[in-house]
C-alpha cells in the first residue's frame, strides 16, 4: 500500500490550491493600476441592479462603493463593476477578481471566519413579501403545510428554518427567480431582507411586506484577510460620508420614496 503514499500526497496539495486565498495588497495595487474592482448585486432592485439598455449597474451600494473609493484613492481612480449573486460573491473574492464586495451581505460569525467586513453600512432585517390579501400576515403563520421561497447562499435561508422550521422551504438562484416563483403560485412567501423585498415591490404593489422584521442583518463590505489597511481606509470614507451627509443623500436618493422603510446607519 506504499505506493499510495505519493497519490495521497497529490491529493492534498491539490485540494489546497484550490483553498488558496489571494493576499496581495489592494491598497498598493489600486495605488499602481489607479483601478478598483468591486463585487456588486445585479439583480437588486435599489441596491443594484442592471440596466439593460446601458448596461452599468444602477443602485445605492453602487453609489456609495463610488464614493468610498474616491474618498479612498482620489476622484480621478477608474471603478469597475462586476455583477455578483449570494452564491458567487464570496468565491470571486477569495480568488482576487474582485477588491472588495458590497453586496446586500449580512455580517456574520461564519463570514467573519473567511472575509474581514467594514463596519456596517446599512440597517436591513429579514421580512415576508406575499400577495396582498394572504393569510400569512408575519413568520408565526408560516406553520406546517406552507412553503416559502429563499435565496441559495442568504443567511435568510438559514433564518428562516430556525424561525418557521415546520414549514418547507424551495431555495431558487436569485431574488428575480424567487419572485418570479411567488407569482407563480410556488410559494405562500418569500423571505429575504426587508429592502430587497421593498425593492421587489416597488414596481408591483400587488404584493407587500408583512410583519415587520424579525432579525438584525447588518450589512458590511466584505475584503480579504490580511487587508487591514485598506479595511481601515473603508471604515474612515464610510465614517467621512456618514459625518458630511453623503450618506444620508445616498439613502434619501434610493430609499426615500419607500413607504415604510427606515433605511437608517447602523451605529
Amino acid at each position: 500500500m506504499w505506493w499510495l503514499l505519493p497519490l495521497f500526497v497529490l491529493t492534498l496539495m491539490l485540494t489546497g490550491c484550490g483553498q488558496h486565498i489571494v493576499t496581495k495588497d489592494v491598497m498598493q495595487q489600486v495605488a499602481e493600476s489607479n483601478e478598483i474592482t468591486w463585487g456588486v448585486k445585479g439583480d437588486m432592485r435599489l441596491f443594484g441592479l442592471t440596466d439593460i439598455k446601458s448596461g452599468q449597474v444602477k443602485g445605492f451600494e453602487v453609489d456609495l462603493a463610488t464614493a468610498i473609493s474616491k474618498e479612498v484613492f482620489g476622484k480621478e481612480v477608474k471603478i469597475n463593476f462586476v455583477p455578483v449573486n449570494s452564491n458567487t460573491r464570496l468565491p470571486l473574492l477569495r480568488n482576487g477578481n474582485v477588491d472588495a464586495l458590497i453586496a446586500t451581505m449580512t455580517i456574520t460569525p461564519d463570514r467573519k471566519k473567511e472575509i474581514d467586513f467594514s463596519n456596517s453600512y446599512f440597517n436591513a432585517g429579514q421580512a415576508i413579501l406575499v400577495k396582498r390579501g394572504s393569510k400569512v400576515k408575519s413568520v408565526k403563520n408560516l406553520t406546517q403545510g406552507t412553503k416559502v421561497i429563499g435565496i441559495q447562499g442568504s443567511n435568510s435561508v438559514v433564518n428562516i428554518k430556525k424561525y418557521a422550521p415546520q414549514s418547507e422551504v424551495l431555495q431558487l438562484a436569485d431574488a428575480a427567480q424567487a419572485f418570479a416563483a411567488l407569482k407563480s403560485g410556488q410559494g405562500d412567501a418569500m423571505t429575504t431582507d426587508n429592502g430587497i423585498l421593498y425593492g421587489l415591490t416597488s414596481d408591483d404593489k400587488s404584493y407587500h411586506v408583512v410583519g415587520g422584521t424579525f432579525t438584525k442583518e447588518p450589512y458590511g463590505i466584505g475584503v480579504n484577510k490580511h487587508q487591514k489597511k485598506f479595511l481601515s481606509a473603508i471604515n474612515q470614507a464610510l465614517k467621512k460620508l456618514e459625518d458630511n451627509g453623503d450618506y444620508q443623500k445616498l439613502v434619501d436618493k434610493w430609499f426615500g420614496q419607500i413607504a415604510g422603510f427606515d433605511g437608517s446607519v447602523v451605529k
